[in-house]
C-alpha cells in the first residue's frame, strides 16, 4: 500500500469497483486506492438490491468499461422488462396483460447476480492496476487544500493515506453526504422487501393457454425482469447466473404498510393476500429459501454531488429513487461518468469550477425530471390500461434522451450539455418540462374510471416509434447531427404526447381526435388551448396514432396484435 495516491474511493461495491475502472481507462497512470469494509468476498445472496441492468448502464459496463466478454461469459441476458397486470390475481397467468418483448431486444442488457459481479470487480481492478484493500473501513476524511486525508482501520490498525481525490461510494452510508451535512431527503415513501429462492421460477409452467405461452420461445419468458402489477406495489421475479431467483416486493407505505411484510412469514402472507397465484407457486419452494432482506424508504435525494474542492459522490451515496424500471445501473454511469471527467481534467490542469457546476446541474435536473415518473405514481400501478400508455412514454423518453446521449459521449461533453441543459428552450430542458406535463396527465386519468382489461399481449417493439428510438440508442453521431437526432426526437416525443392526450380524452369526454394540443400544459379538466402558442400542436400523425391504437386494450387491434 501506498502512502499517497491521486484518488481514494470510499468503498468497494458497484460504483466503487466500476468508477475504479473508468478511471484506469481513462487515464491509465492513474493511482488508485479503494477502501471497503467487508472482510474477504461479498456474499453470493441477495445482499443488495439492483440485479437487473437496462440500456444505458449496460453500454456503460459493456462498451465503456471494456466488459463486454465477461458480461457474455458470466452474466445471464436479459430478455427486457415484463409487466403482468389482472384484477382477478387468482387466475392463471395467461389471463393477464402482459407486455413484453417476444424476440431478442436489439440492445442487450442483463441479469446481474451482484455478490459474484462485485467479487469479479475487485478481481478486475486489481488486476488492472488498481489497489482494493478489503477489511478497511473509513473512519475519517480530512478534506485540504493540496492534499486530503484518508483515515481507515484495518482490524486494530488505523492507517492514513493522503490523496488528491475522494470519491465517496460508501452506499446508503453515504459518509460524506453526513459529515459535511447534505442530506436531503425525498417525498416518496416506498419500502422493499426481497428474497432468494434455490432453483428456478419459470413463469412459464404458469401459464394454461399453450397459445398465450409459446408466444415466446421456451426460456425467454423467464429470463425478463417480471413485474407483477397491483395497486400500491409491484412484485420482481429475476433469474440468477447461479440457477437461483430473486423476488422481491416494493410498495407504497400509505397503501401497504411495510411491517405487513418484513419478514419472510409476513410476506409470504402479504403475497398470499395480494398475488395468491404467484404465493401458491412460491411455496413449493418455501424449503428452498436462501435469505431474506429489507430496505425501508429507501429514496432519497443529495444536496451536493460534485465539488470543484476535488471531492465527488457516487452510487446510492448520491440520490436514489426507486428500483422500477431498473435505473441503478444507469445513475452509476451517469455519475461515474461525471466524476472520473472532472478527476483527470483537474489531474491534468485544467480548471473544473464550470465543469463541476455544470454536471452536477444537469445531475440534478435529469434526478428530478425522473421523479414524477415515480412519485405519487404508485395507486395506479394496477391500472392495466394507464400503465401501458404510462409504461411506453417512460421507455420512449428513456430511449429518446439520456440513452442516445450517452452512448454517443453527451453527457461529458460540456458544449452539448449547454445547449442541452442550460440554454434557455434547451432539448433537455424540454424533454423534462413534457416529461412533467405527462406525468400530470397519467395522475389526473388515473382518478378517472378504470377500464376493464384482460387476456392481452403487447409486445413494446410492435409500437413503431418505440422500436425506432430503441433501435437508434447506439447510433452514433457528430456534435451537431446528434443536436439534430436529439431534436428530431423530442418533437416525435410530443407528438406521442399530443396523440396519447387526444385519445384518454376522446374516449372519457368524447372529443375529436384531431383536437389541438399544448403538450406541455395537459388537463383533462378543461381542453381549451391558446392557439397563438408555439407549443399547441393542431396536426396529427397517423403512424403514432396507430400506434396509440395498439396500445388501447379495449380494441380489437390489440387482441390481433396478442394473436400474432
Amino acid at each position: 500500500m501506498q502512502s499517497s495516491y491521486d484518488v481514494v474511493i470510499l468503498g468497494g461495491g458497484l460504483s466503487g469497483l466500476t468508477l475504479s475502472l473508468q478511471l484506469k481507462k481513462l487515464r491509465p497512470e492513474t493511482t488508485i486506492l479503494v477502501v471497503e469494509k467487508r472482510v474477504g468476498d461479498a456474499e453470493i445472496s441477495a445482499f443488495k438490491i439492483g440485479e437487473s441492468s437496462v440500456e444505458l448502464g449496460t453500454h456503460y459496463l459493456r462498451t465503456k468499461l471494456g466488459l463486454a466478454d465477461y458480461m457474455d461469459e458470466n452474466h445471464l441476458p436479459k430478455h427486457g422488462l415484463r409487466f403482468f397486470y389482472s384484477k382477478d390475481k387468482t387466475a392463471a397467468l395467461d389471463q393477464s396483460v402482459e407486455v413484453g418483448p417476444i424476440f431478442k431486444p436489439p440492445v442487450p442488457s442483463y441479469q446481474l447476480d451482484r455478490g459474484i459481479f462485485e467479487n469479479d470487480l475487485v478481481r478486475i481492478a486489481r488486476e488492472r492496476g488498481v489497489d482494493v484493500q478489503l477489511n478497511s473501513k473509513v473512519v475519517a476524511v480530512e478534506l485540504g487544500e493540496e492534499q486530503h486525508l484518508v483515515k481507515f482501520m484495518q482490524d486494530e490498525t488505523e492507517i492514513e493515506v493522503e490523496t488528491k481525490w475522494v470519491a465517496d461510494a460508501t452506499g446508503r452510508r453515504s459518509f460524506l453526504k453526513r459529515q459535511l451535512g447534505f442530506q436531503k431527503s425525498l417525498d416518496h415513501n416506498i419500502n422493499s422487501a426481497w428474497f432468494r429462492l434455490k432453483g428456478k421460477v419459470d413463469i412459464d409452467d404458469w401459464m394454461t393457454d399453450e397459445a398465450r405461452r409459446d408466444l415466446l420461445k421456451p426460456g425467454l419468458r423467464l429470463l425478463s425482469t417480471s413485474h407483477l402489477m397491483g395497486k400500491g406495489y409491484w412484485v420482481w421475479l429475476i433469474p440468477l447466473s447461479t440457477g437461483n431467483t430473486s423476488i422481491g416486493i416494493v410498495a407504497d407505505e400509505d397503501i401497504h404498510p411495510f411491517d405487513t411484510y418484513n419478514s419472510f412469514e409476513k410476506a409470504m402472507s402479504w403475497l398470499h393476500h395480494n398475488e395468491p397465484a404467484a404465493a401458491q407457486k412460491f411455496e413449493g419452494h418455501k424449503e428452498n429459501l436462501m435469505d431474506f432482506m429489507v430496505l425501508k424508504h429507501f429514496p432519497h435525494d443529495s444536496g451536493k454531488l460534485y465539488s470543484e474542492d476535488r471531492w465527488g459522490v457516487v452510487g446510492e451515496a448520491g440520490a436514489f429513487l426507486d428500483p422500477f424500471y431498473s435505473p441503478g445501473t444507469d445513475f452509476i454511469a451517469l455519475a461515474n461518468s461525471w466524476l472520473s471527467n472532472l478527476i483527470v481534467s483537474q489531474i491534468e490542469g485544467e480548471d473544473i469550477l464550470s465543469r463541476a457546476i455544470l454536471f452536477e446541474r444537469v445531475h440534478s435536473a435529469i434526478v428530478h425530471s425522473w421523479v414524477p415518473i415515480y412519485q405519487h405514481k404508485y395507486k395506479f400501478f394496477g391500472n392495466a390500461q394507464l400503465m401501458v400508455l404510462k409504461v411506453f412514454w417512460d421507455f420512449a423518453t428513456y430511449w429518446a434522451l439520456p440513452c442516445l446521449l450517452f452512448t454517443n459521449g453527451g453527457f461529458t461533453n460540456v458544449g452539448a450539455l449547454k445547449q442541452l441543459f442550460a440554454k434557455a428552450g434547451g432539448v433537455g430542458q424540454k424533454i423534462g418540462e413534457l416529461n412533467a406535463s405527462m406525468q400530470n396527465f397519467f395522475s389526473q386519468w388515473g382518478e378517472l374510471e378504470e377500464l376493464p382489461c384482460t387476456n392481452h399481449y403487447i409486445d413494446p417493439f410492435e409500437i413503431g416509434y418505440l422500436r425506432d428510438f430503441h433501435n437508434g440508442i447506439e447510433s452514433q453521431f457528430e456534435a451537431d447531427a446528434l443536436m439534430e437526432q436529439c431534436a428530431a426526437n423530442l418533437a416525435k416525443l410530443e407528438m406521442v404526447a399530443c396523440e396519447m392526450f387526444r385519445k384518454v380524452n376522446a374516449h372519457y369526454h368524447g372529443d375529436e381526435l384531431d383536437i389541438p394540443v399544448n403538450p406541455y400544459k395537459l388537463n383533462l379538466a378543461d381542453t381549451e388551448v391558446d392557439a397563438a402558442n408555439e407549443s399547441v400542436i393542431s396536426n396529427s400523425d397517423a403512424s403514432i396514432r396507430d400506434d396509440i391504437q395498439t396500445m388501447w386494450l379495449t380494441s380489437s387491434s390489440a387482441q390481433v396484435s396478442m394473436i400474432k
